[in-house]
């Protein structure tokens, strides 16, 4: 049976017979979203996350229906029939908050204020027990992408043995103890391209959360640096400010220790973006990835200025070449 076939059969079998179905523009992962459009208006939305893949639709589903309990906007599941990787779910309608800042720009701070208001009442609850901390081991495979794809393809030199232990060290000390701090979820890709904007619902819930599959316990600064050192959009210094201090005082968290844990966590999730997309793009095709890298670049070298990131600022400084247009046309140049 066709990919297409299963698809029409889980449909059928969900009560939405001969849906049409309008193909989602693609994401970073394997997975593949639709917009499935039923009789009298109705409208849903098809994960296909299929299992040869290597994909299991149950993080996702089990994180959904904790954060619903939670009284969140994750999407409701409709149908699912994990064997197949394939789910139904809400549809949250054509409210991205992406969309929404650059169609009116003067929503931002409201959209931004909801979003963080959120992360402060997340990061008070007990996370799942099932839930894995996000550990040093994490974080530093993770950072790991930027010596595995990017520095060879940017500078044509494999990194050796040496070079590679001295990153990891200087970054794990840059991390110090946020490593270890795992004591609220993290949904890991808070981000403008992930959460939807529901005015017709009231507090938290007015903020729909997608993409979440791969949440972990850990430091509540890690999904803040996410929202505001976006990848895709750019973030003014005066949102950042704004926002930070939101965050503050809904939290009571430590200024100083708080902003340096953003600092760190900003570095280390910028540095396994830039390996990231490079990846994206050398193993999977993906070219529009690459044109990202700069905007992520200026996020990491902000990072890099902060108190306590000197050494790692003068190892990036040392051995990885910035993102200019002739580095990223020699990395263009490196697939077939």
């Amino acid at each position: 049976m066709s990919r297409a076939e299963e698809r029409a059969q889980f449909l059928e079998a969900a009560g939405w017979p001969n849906a049409r179905i309008a193909p989602l523009a693609g994401d970073a992962s394997a997975r593949r979203y639709a917009r499935i459009a039923g009789r009298e208006g109705r409208t849903a939305m098809l994960m296909d996350a299929a299992p040869e893949h290597g994909m299991d639709l149950a993080p996702f589903i089990a994180i959904t229906l904790w954060l619903r309990e939670q009284g969140f906007s994750a999407p409701e599941i409709l149908h699912a029939d994990p064997a197949r990787g394939l789910l139904l779910i809400e549809d949250f309608g054509r409210g991205l908050y992406a969309d929404l800042c650059t169609a009116q720009p003067g929503m931002e701070t409201e959209l931004y204020e909801a979003a963080v208001d959120l992360l402060a009442a997340l990061q008070t609850m007990e996370p799942p027990a099932r839930l894995a901390p996000y550990d040093a081991d994490i974080l530093l495979e993770e950072a790991g992408r930027l010596i595995l794809w990017y520095l060879p393809a940017a500078s044509g030199t494999e990194p050796g043995a040496d070079m590679a232990a001295e990153y990891r060290a200087l970054l794990l000390a840059a991390l110090g103890p946020v490593a270890e701090a795992t004591g609220c979820v993290v949904l890991r890709d808070y981000h403008a391209q992930n959460l939807f904007w529901l005015p017709e619902r009231s507090g938290l819930a007015r903020v729909g959360l997608i993409d979440y599959q791969d949440a972990l316990r850990g430091h509540p600064a890690y999904d803040l640096v996410s929202l505001l050192e976006d990848a895709r959009r750019d973030t003014g210094a005066g949102l950042h400010k704004a926002m930070m201090a939101r965050h503050l005082a809904a939290t009571g968290l430590e200024p100083e220790a708080f902003r340096q844990a953003l600092a760190a966590l900003g570095a280390q999730r910028n540095l396994k973006i830039v390996g990231l997309f490079c990846r994206l793009w050398l193993r999977d095709g993906k070219p529009h990835y690459l044109d990202l890298i700069p905007r992520v670049w200026w996020h990491l070298q902000r990072d890099l200025a902060a108190p306590g990131m000197a050494d790692l600022a003068r190892w990036v400084a040392r051995h990885v070449p910035p993102p200019e247009p002739s580095v990223l046309d020699r990395i263009r140049g490196q697939r077939a």
